[in-house]
């Protein structure tokens, strides 16, 4: 039986400087292929730095990379997954502050929110107020928000390739 390859990109939008080779050892151990990125500063945050790149794996790799990090409370991160055979499109989005957050998306990138996730909200939401907070919730907005001006901090940031071979 032959696996399912899937792409993807990891976005590590802050990280102290000594946990690079920690993060590179962890994606490599997932990913089965060398990962040495190019870190950069990060001008949102002094003393910081990132770094992003674009891999291809196994289905599930994203998730993979993801519990990989799990834990490591001084890391600002996302990572992609993109659609393949059988399988939705997933982001996950990390800060130190919030934790992870999940969620399946779109071909364009659009969080996409279930039909049991809007019920439960309705059930659960007596007023307007409530309403807006279940769905920002379910649409990952506190992350956006927190992750932000990093994510803009890096536009024109450099973008390493990195594609499963074998």
């Amino acid at each position: 039986m032959t696996s399912v390859l899937t792409r993807g990109v990891f976005f590590v939008h802050s990280a102290p400087r000594a946990m690079c080779p920690h993060i590179e050892w962890a994606v490599t151990n997932v990913l089965g292929v060398p990962a040495n990125f190019d870190w950069i500063d990060q001008p949102a945050a002094p003393n910081l730095v990132r770094t992003e790149f674009s891999w291809q794996g196994k289905q599930g790799s994203g998730a993979k990379i993801v519990s990989a990090l799990r834990g490591w409370d001084q890391l600002r991160f996302e990572v992609t997954e993109d659609p393949s055979f059988g399988v939705d499109g997933s982001r996950w989005s990390h800060t130190p502050s919030l934790g992870i957050f999940h969620a399946h998306i779109d071909v364009h990138g659009n969080v996409m929110v279930s039909e049991t996730r809007i019920r439960t909200a309705l059930e659960h939401s007596h007023d307007a107020y409530r309403m807006r907070q279940e769905l920002d919730l379910a649409l990952g907005t506190a992350w956006d928000e927190e992750l932000e001006p990093f994510r803009f901090a890096g536009d024109g940031a450099p973008v390493r390739w990195l594609h499963y071979v074998g």
